[in-house]
């Protein structure tokens, strides 16, 4: 901030951090205590254990050890605390979100990978590690990190990444580049209406859309005022994207091809019942950590 660095800096590491927790508790950041020391360690290009060593110690001293003049991370650090009391994700200001072992970069523009979408992935992996499908679509791919983690973990020969929203695919190709590297010819990019400009696949994974238009305004702030709507919006049940997904994928899947698919916590009937409506068989759901339903793959 402006007047940083026109005089000394006397608090510790410690209060630093301690100060970035009071305001975001008085803000009910969840998890205040948390969030203000991951923003403390990015802003300063810290480690866990570099800030235990140094919590006592002046800020001014540290970085005379650790790091070049102090003002400018100083003045980032508390602008991003006024971030995150104003509840934007934690992930947005540090553009950046782990998942599934990969750092993926996220901005505004693409859903935040959450834990519940890593029992997406097991699920995959789990079930194709002895096939033979080789071709692998995500739809709604958003940061992509559903179709690079299977690319980098699984036995896929092709992933094609596609998204309505170019700047979405953006975020993807970046993901793609850093993450994928050696593979990255193997990973292909797709602007696409759902299914309206993609080929056949062996196996198609999604995590579309699906809360219902009544439940948005009742999210946590972070997910009504800072995610991507066009991620969020499932309709009026919820179910639209499934009824999409549901009656067109089989048009998009090779012989003995399957889909696996996200759904809500209450939304495995429905989906079960809009595939097999459709011709799908096999139908299995798959539980998430909390014993919520949380995945319903299906053959064709």
């Amino acid at each position: 901030m402006c007047g940083d660095s026109d005089k000394k800096i006397t608090m510790t590491l410690r209060e630093l951090a301690r100060e970035g927790e009071e305001k975001l508790l008085r803000a009910e950041v969840p998890e205040a205590r948390h969030d203000a020391l991951k923003i403390l360690f990015d802003t300063f290009d810290i480690t866990k254990q570099e800030y235990i060593m140094y919590a006592e110690s002046d800020i001014e001293g540290v970085f005379k050890t650790l790091g070049p003049g102090i003002a400018m991370p100083l003045g980032l650090y508390r602008d991003r605390i006024m971030m995150r009391a104003a509840r934007i994700p934690l992930q947005q200001i540090l553009e950046k979100a782990d998942f599934y072992g990969f750092t993926f970069k996220v901005n505004e523009n693409v859903l935040v990978p959450r834990p519940d979408t890593e029992v997406l992935v097991e699920t995959v992996l789990n079930e194709e590690k002895d096939s033979d499908r080789r071709a692998l679509l995500d739809l709604c791919t958003g940061s992509g990190c559903i179709g690079i983690s299977l690319m980098k973990h699984g036995n896929f020969d092709e992933v094609t990444l596609s998204d309505i929203s170019v700047k979405a695919l953006e975020v993807a190709a970046l993901n793609a580049e850093w993450i994928v590297s050696e593979n990255i010819g193997n990973v292909h990019l797709v602007e696409s209406d759902m299914f309206e400009k993609l080929g056949k696949f062996d196996v198609i994974v999604s995590n579309p859309p699906y809360i219902r238009d009544d439940v948005i305004p009742t999210l946590m702030p972070e997910v009504r005022m800072y995610d991507p709507k066009i991620a969020l919006k499932g309709g009026s049940d919820g179910l639209d994207f499934y009824r999409i997904i549901a009656r067109e994928a089989h048009e998009h899947l090779n012989e003995g091809g399957r889909i696996y698919l996200e759904i809500g916590f209450d939304q495995a009937g429905d989906v079960a019942g809009l595939l097999s409506e459709n011709g799908f068989k096999n139908i299995k759901t798959v539980k998430d950590y909390c014993e919520n339903d949380r995945v319903v793959y299906a053959d064709y």
